[in-house]
């Protein structure tokens, strides 16, 4: 794919990341964030700044959004200078916001009905994937759109897949989510417990990564967590909405999924008692320190 037009609307820790994959790549990008110093680094880079979504997309061919919550996604969208007040026909959107799928839905038919092209295209990898360009890639909407950005998934990540319908990468990336919720709350204990037998945690966590029991968290929170580094790959406040979302989801499906349910309690208190929400979500090792 030749380099193209690209404007990408949230410049957080991952979407940054992203963007400097983008930059690197080629494309002439246009960026906008709420808070306009977090795109320094990026403008700095040869990205141009935009003072709206409606302008990113006045701008741009592809705009790629990546936000905090659904409502946030509602309003860079729909909002009076948001994306569909700027895009124009044939122009393609892609929400990569972990989301609400019957959003993805609803965004799909508007922006559809305007002529648009759109995509719901949530990622996992955290700040690392984001950085080294290995994210993992679900995507929901029309096959066709999907293939057209494959060279442009690619540059941003390792694995992209194609899931069906507007929605089905959002739904996707909630079974996603419930997995991770296992594997940090199981890394949580894991550690705690360890720590309280008196064994050398360090130890423990190479030996336990090494075997059937090992995972992603682990492997990249686990040594953070030693470190007593709590910065956010991932925040914990969007987990948690995250985790949120996939039990109305199930809700939805009359679907029970009770390890989900406690681990979105255990992140509550993270975050609502502890006032944790900032830090990323290793940080749910320190709820169970107050």
């Amino acid at each position: 794919m030749a380099y193209m037009k690209i404007g990408f609307i949230g410049t957080g820790v991952m979407g940054a990341a992203i963007c400097q994959n983008l930059l690197k790549a080629g494309h002439q990008l246009t960026v906008y964030n709420r808070t306009k110093s977090k795109t320094q680094s990026l403008v700095e880079n040869g990205a141009t700044w935009a003072d709206s979504p409606k302008k990113v997309a006045q701008q741009a061919d592809l705009v790629f959004s990546m936000v905090g919550y659904p409502k946030d996604v509602e309003e860079i969208y729909l909002g009076e200078d948001g994306i569909f007040a700027g895009l124009s026909a044939g122009k393609i959107a892609v929400d990569m916001t972990t989301s609400q799928p019957s959003l993805a839905a609803k965004l799909f038919e508007i922006g559809t009905s305007k002529g648009f092209k759109i995509l719901d295209a949530p990622v996992s990898g955290g700040d690392v994937g984001a950085k080294n360009a290995t994210l993992t890639i679900m995507v929901g909407g029309d096959k066709e759109v999907y293939e057209e950005l494959l060279p442009i998934f690619k540059q941003i990540g390792k694995s992209t897949n194609y899931f069906g319908p507007a929605g089905c990468g959002q739904h996707t990336k909630m079974a996603n989510q419930i997995m991770i919720a296992g594997t940090m709350t199981g890394l949580t204990e894991m550690l705690l417990y360890a720590k309280n037998a008196n064994l050398d945690v360090t130890k423990v966590l190479e030996t336990v990564g090494a075997g059937s029991a090992g995972n992603w968290s682990l492997t990249n929170y686990g040594p953070r967590i030693l470190a007593g580094d709590y910065t956010p790959g991932f925040f914990a406040k969007h987990f948690l909405k995250d985790l949120r979302i996939a039990l109305q989801e199930a809700e939805k499906m009359q679907l029970d999924l009770p390890a989900t349910k406690e681990a979105a309690r255990l992140y509550k208190v993270m975050v609502d008692v502890c006032q944790l929400g900032d830090q990323g979500t290793q940080g749910l090792i320190n709820s169970y320190h107050k």
